[in-house]
């Protein structure tokens, strides 16, 4: 079965305090749903649209639990508290 992927490449710096309160709920959510970050990383280099800027890729064991995990309600409050604190380009997609 393909893989399921989380994909954050940020526009912008985060706001540092809303981006720790995202972190501290959505690292449980990540884990929750059995996600493994692959990368975190803020050294990009960046083509054509792209900004180098804070990248994150996580994998999960599907598409499904990939998505299971962004609307769950634990990840959700974890974008209540980012609040607007970051710009970001979030992608969702399978892996072959």
């Amino acid at each position: 079965m393909p893989k399921g992927y989380f994909l954050s490449a940020h526009r912008s710096p985060a706001n540092p305090e809303k981006r720790n309160a995202y972190l501290e709920l959505a690292a449980p959510a990540i884990e929750k749903y059995e996600g493994k970050i692959l990368a975190s990383t803020n050294i990009v280099d960046a083509h054509e649209n792209g900004v180098a800027e804070q990248t994150v890729l996580v994998e999960f064991e599907s598409l499904e639990k990939a998505k299971s995990f962004y609307y769950g309600e634990q990840y959700q409050l974890a974008l209540k508290a980012l609040d607007g604190g970051a710009d970001r380009d979030i992608r969702i997609f399978e892996g072959k």
